[in-house]
């Protein structure tokens, strides 16, 4: 597999769209293609002092186009296990989607060796460097980290339900919500993204995604469906309102997940023990709702989980929610060899469009 672009630019170097192809001669997506010495020029030479962001499959630099307009140009190691199959995936899956809450991509540069993709910039950069990183000069209150949470919930519902094809994230984590001026946020890396036709209920894949995040029907099985992502969902919520990461085992001194502790907590009618110190005031009810919304994504058999939507109806509206129906959430811990026994044995397989059977009863509107 090769990538080729073809078309002609204008004069003054105004960039115009190309088709990015495969082998066969397929145009898998219609893109700008930026050479790699404009990229090179606009971050400095990819300078260290630029560099806003590393993950799996390389690193993320903040640049500056002769236009004035800033970008965030992501480039793709060397020895990245993201390969040209998934830089194509990438710029196929998002090129042409446009919502409030997906990262925009703006173009890509396949110049000899070097495989790169320019999104837009988003000033507030991730929330992993919000909750986790120092909060010297960033406060997310509530209202903030409400609006994450919902958001996030409303761009993974258009990828689910809106789209056709429809779009697997596969790797929702906080890292991969990046936050715009006014603290918008945008569900970026597509990498990994799959697509599901309406007549696919699941697909088999190698796992891939992010400890902490991966539901349990797909690490155990392999087999991918929507779930997976509403489970990765329902972790970030709990991270955004306590602040801390899902990849640490030790959370306030006690060996146990941060989903772990949240069941232990609600169990205990404790859960706004669960709430980051650094929220100083917060309307409790409303914070316990988002908790256990987290709950019902959180659940360890698939076919209980809610789709997106229905998730953000719990989330926007003062409603009461059905436990009756919530079941422990599936989490893995190395001591708990009986949980993960226990999950082997149980139907994780889920139907793409199946959900939870009436979650939600209606109190009063907001």
């Amino acid at each position: 597999m090769s990538c080729c672009f073809f078309g002609a630019r204008k004069k003054g170097g105004d960039l115009v769209h190309h088709d990015t192809r495969d082998t066969r001669g397929r145009a898998v997506a219609s893109t700008k293609n930026f050479s790699f010495s404009e990229l090179r020029i606009a971050t400095n030479n990819f300078h260290q002092t630029n560099k806003i962001g590393r993950g799996g499959f390389g690193t993320v630099y903040k640049g500056t186009l002769k236009s004035g307009k800033e970008i965030a140009v992501k480039t793709l190691a060397a020895e990245s296990k993201q390969g040209l199959r998934e830089f194509l995936t990438e710029i196929e899956t998002i090129s042409n989607v446009r919502h409030p809450n997906l990262v925009e991509i703006i173009g890509c540069c396949a110049d000899g060796n070097n495989r790169i993709l320019v999104y837009e910039y988003l000033v507030n950069r991730s929330l992993d460097q919000a909750l986790f990183g120092s909060r010297i000069s960033i406060k997310l209150e509530w209202d903030k980290r409400a609006a994450i949470c919902l958001g996030t919930a409303q761009g993974l519902a258009y990828l689910h339900e809106e789209l056709v094809p429809h779009i697997v994230h596969r790797d929702i984590k906080a890292s991969n919500i990046l936050l715009d001026k006014d603290y918008t946020p945008k569900i970026g890396d597509f990498g990994l993204a799959k697509l599901f036709p309406d007549n696919i209920t699941h697909i088999s894949t190698k796992i891939a995604g992010t400890t902490g995040y991966l539901a349990p029907e797909y690490v155990l099985g392999g087999q991918l469906t929507m779930k997976a992502d509403v489970y990765s969902f329902g972790v970030l919520i709990l991270e955004t309102i306590s602040g801390r990461s899902s990849s640490s085992s030790i959370w306030r001194g006690d060996k146990k997940s941060l989903l772990g502790l949240a069941w232990q907590l609600y169990q205990d009618a404790k859960l706004l023990d669960l709430v980051d110190e650094e929220l100083d005031d917060f309307p409790e009810k409303e914070v316990v709702r988002y908790i256990k919304v987290a709950l019902f994504c959180t659940q360890a058999n698939a076919n209980r989980r809610p789709m997106m939507s229905q998730v953000i109806e719990m989330l926007s509206r003062n409603i009461q929610l059905n436990e009756k129906e919530l079941t422990p959430p599936g989490f893995f811990q190395d001591s708990d060899a009986s949980m993960l026994s226990k999950l082997k044995s149980s139907e994780c397989s889920t139907s793409q469009q199946s959900s939870v059977p009436l979650t939600i009863t209606q109190v009063t509107p907001r």
